[in-house]
This record gives C-alpha cells, sequence and structure tokens, in this order.
C-alpha cells in the first residue's frame, strides 16, 4: 500500500510540466495494483498480537517485499519509454539498490522519468519502505529492519527510531536540493541530484553526471552529501547530536580518514597529474573519484577511457571496499575491513606474545566498546568469501560474453557493490547472461549475501511442510 502511494508521487511533476500528462496511467494503474493488492493482504492476515518477528522471518518479509516492488516500479519504464521487461526490471533494481548503472538514454528520457528514478533511489537508500513498516508494525519491525541491513537503532523504541531515520535523511535531502540550486543547478535537476546523492545512488539526469557542470561549487556541495550518505545512521545520529569524540573512534570513520586522502594522493600523483594538464582539475578529479568510489554513490566527473591501470585498479579497491554498515552504500563495508585489519594486528600481537598471555579485542560500535568473538570473525570471514566468490565468478560471465578483463573487473565490482560508476559495459545492448548477472549482484549486494539465502531457504522448506500437510486431492 505504500509502494503504491510512492508511485504517485512522480505525477507532481505535473504542474509544471503538463505536457507529460499521457504517462499518468504508467503510475497510476501499477500504483493501483500494489493499493489493492495491499489492502486484500492487510485484510486477510492483519492481526492484533505482538509476537516478534525473528530474523528469518523478517528476511522474508524483505525478500518478498523487495522483489513485489521492483517488479511493479519497472511498469513506467516499460510504458514511457517501452524498454523490453529484461531492461525495465534491470532499471529497477538498480534505482532500489541504489547502484546507478542505468540502461537508459537520459537525454531523450522524460522528466517524469527521471524523477523516478530518483525517487526509487531516494526510497531505496534508507530502505524506505522497510522503515515505513517498521514504524507501523511495532515491535514485529526489528526483525524485518534487522534482515534490511538495519540492525543498530538509533534509540530503543523501533518507531521512534524509525522516525528519527526518516528526519535525518529528509534533512539531508532538502538541504542537498538547496545547495545545489544555489550552486547554479535548476530546481529539476537540484532536486534529482540531492535523492541521488544522499541515498549513494548515482543516477543523474545527464549523460555526462556531475562532469556536465564541470563546476568546482557543485562538487564542493556533492562531496559531503556522498559523505553523509556513507556514514551509518547510528553514526550520522551521533553526529546530528554533537557527540564528535563518539564519532572520531567509530572504526569505520577512521577507515574514511586514511584511506581517501591516501587513495585521492596516490590518484593524483599516478593518474590524474598526467591526464589533466590543469592543477585544480587533476585535483578535483582525484579526490571526487575517490570519494564517489569509497562511498559507493557512482557520480563521475570525468570518463574512464584513458585512465591508466593504476587508476582503474585502484577504483575497483575503492569499490570493493564499500561504504559505511548499516547506511545507504554498498560493498564488503568499511567496518569489515577494518575489523579484518585489527584481526591482523591482534594475531601478529599473539603470536608476539607468550602463551599464557590473554589478549583483548576490543572494536568500537557506535559508542559501545564490544569484545570481538569467533562467532564475530567467522560471519565476516563467511561474508567476505561470498562477496569474493560471487565477484569472481561475475568477472567470468562478464569475459564469457565478449568483454575485456579489465572491463568486466571494473563494471562488476560496480554492479556488486552497488556504486554505478561504469566504463560502458552496462548499456540496453549488453547480452542477457551479462544484464541478469548484474540484475542478481545488485540485489545480494543490497540485502547482503546471507539474509537472501537464509531467506529463500526458509520459503523452500515452509513450502515443502505446508505441501506435505494439504491432504491429497485437494
Amino acid at each position: 500500500m505504500l509502494a503504491g502511494g510512492m508511485m504517485l508521487t512522480p505525477l507532481l511533476i505535473l504542474t509544471t510540466r503538463p505536457g507529460e500528462a499521457a504517462h499518468v496511467w504508467a503510475f497510476s494503474l501499477p500504483a493501483a495494483c500494489l493499493a489493492v493488492f495491499g489492502i486484500v493482504l492487510w485484510k486477510l492476515f492483519r492481526s492484533s498480537s505482538t509476537i516478534t518477528l525473528s530474523i528469518q522471518e523478517g528476511g522474508v518479509i524483505v525478500l518478498m517485499s523487495w522483489i513485489v516492488v521492483m517488479l511493479f516500479s519497472a511498469w513506467p519504464f516499460v510504458s514511457v519509454l517501452g524498454l523490453p521487461f529484461s531492461r525495465a526490471f534491470f532499471e529497477s533494481v538498480s534505482g532500489w539498490t541504489t547502484t546507478g548503472l542505468s540502461v537508459v538514454d537520459v537525454s531523450k528520457a522524460d522528466s517524469i522519468i527521471l524523477l523516478w528514478r530518483s525517487i526509487i533511489q531516494l526510497a531505496g537508500g534508507a530502505g524506505l519502505a522497510i522503515i515505513m513498516m517498521s514504524a507501523i508494525l511495532g515491535p514485529t519491525g526489528v526483525g524485518i529492519s534487522s534482515a534490511e541491513g538495519r540492525s543498530d537503532q538509533l534509540v530503543p523504541h523501533v518507531r521512534r527510531s524509525a522516525r528519527l531515520v526518516l528526519i535525518i535523511y529528509s534533512c539531508y535531502a532538502a538541504a542537498g536540493t538547496l545547495a545545489y540550486w544555489i550552486a547554479g543547478m535548476t530546481p529539476f535537476d537540484a532536486v534529482n541530484h540531492a535523492f541521488c546523492a544522499v541515498s549513494t545512488g548515482g543516477f543523474s539526469t545527464r549523460s555526462e553526471s556531475i562532469g556536465y557542470w564541470n563546476s568546482t561549487a557543485i562538487e564542493a556541495v556533492t562531496l559531503p552529501l556522498m559523505f553523509l550518505g556513507n556514514l551509518s545512521f547510528v553514526t550520522a545520529w551521533f553526529l546530528w547530536r554533537g557527540r564528535l569524540r563518539t564519532v572520531v573512534s567509530n572504526g569505520e570513520v577512521r577507515v574514511l580518514v586514511v584511506l581517501i586522502p591516501s587513495a585521492a594522493a596516490a590518484m593524483f600523483f599516478l593518474t590524474c597529474q598526467a591526464i589533466y594538464p590543469q592543477l585544480d582539475q587533476s585535483i578535483r578529479a582525484a579526490l571526487f573519484e575517490t570519494v564517489s568510489a569509497i562511498t559507493t554513490t557512482g557520480y563521475s566527473t570525468v570518463s574512464y577511457g584513458n585512465w591508466n591501470a593504476f587508476g582503474i585498479m585502484l577504483l575497483i579497491i575503492l569499490m570493493l571496499v564499500g561504504g559505511g554498515t548499516c547506511a545507504t552504500a554498498g560493498g564488503i563495508k568499511q567496518f569489515r575491513v577494518y575489523l579484518m585489519f585489527k584481526l591482523v594486528i591482534w594475531e601478529i600481537r599473539r603470536h608476539l606474545m607468550p602463551r599464557t598471555t590473554v589478549l583483548e579485542s576490543p572494536v568500537w560500535e557506535g559508542d559501545h566498546r564490544v569484545h570481538v568473538d569467533d562467532a564475530r570473525v567467522r560471519q565476516v570471514a563467511v561474508f567476505v568469501f561470498l562477496y569474493l566468490v560471487t565477484y569472481a565468478c561475475g568477472v567470468l560471465i562478464l569475459c564469457a560474453c565478449g568483454y575485456g578483463l579489465r572491463e568486466s573487473l571494473f563494471e562488476f565490482a560496480s554492479a556488486i557493490g552497488t556504486v554505478g560508476l561504469s566504463v560502458g559495459v552496462t548499456s540496453a545492448e549488453m547480452p542477457d547472461a551479462a544484464l541478469w548477472a548484474e540484475i542478481l549482484v545488485m540485489f545480494l549486494g543490497r540485502l547482503e549475501f546471507i539474509v537472501v539465502i537464509v531467506s529463500v531457504l526458509k520459503l523452500g522448506r515452509d513450502g515443502r511442510v505446508v505441501l506435505a500437510r494439504t491432504p491429497k486431492g485437494t
């Protein structure tokens, strides 16, 4: 029901662009279908009980909700642009997962479609549909939000935590829109780019992305929006309340403090300085592309056709590392990388100490100092292994489709990390095998592997139980 209401929001643009009124049915029909479907489910399964859902049960709801909403969100791309279903579904998945890879020619697309792309990225970035479900469902929302990747609550009460996330997120978008407008964008461009910057999505109204404006002011607005979108909502809440010491002690923030300056400096000296003759342009390109890759936003100011192997490989590494945990970003996640680095240090220290020495292994999560146990290490190891194996398989698929190794490594790192930077592989003409491989990993990268795998297995197991209980002949 909520998703159906959201599908009507692009129609607001008709107040300024009445010439696009012919597209009303492309949004109102799927919105009506979703609303009716939601009302029927609400009437059939509404319960007054206060049973708290498990993570597995929340995962099933998240999986089915996202798939249904993504399918209906592809409807306008088919109706308005005439895209084949596979391409329309790709665009929908890329939007909801905040990836930003696109098969749409934005120079020929109507404004209502461009706004729709930005809206689904804004909603997908915060898991907006799931957060609103959590706010409505109360205690059951813990299982849903945890399965969607929001395991940390800003405050103990789920409804209030969801409300605070929406307030923070809305303020980001509003401030970004105003700042872009002041920096020189039109109001329409400002709204679209603010929505996609804070969601670390990267859809743009221009085929050249942020590079279309070639403006230091616009890039200066985009950088903090990408950084804020990269932060977990818990860290953003501490920053909002002025608790800077807590923010600085966060492992993910420390990773950013080290990684962004060092990567940008390396990018400047070893790649950009030789390509762009003007000093300010090379500095801007090095810094902007670094932040865009590590935050998985996917905005760009330059093309990568003339970049050397070092610059391309550095971007691939940054895209694989990804953004913050419980944020709008994708990738392996900075906290996992930070934890693996700490594990290396602890293991070296353990070998240098006497065997009887007991070593502590604390890390900061939010404002809590927690000790890392073997179960946590195992979870991180399993996730990283699955992530890299999936990445390797995807690269092989792209290579099998005829793309070069350099292009395949870059494009699939962008897809699985929900980044959106591209070297030209992703297009409306790409082979179906490559297209569906990217669709799958965008979905896995957004909801994370274990949740999807466990949810699918639970659906299969529960389905077998239901079939076993059904009398034969019915």
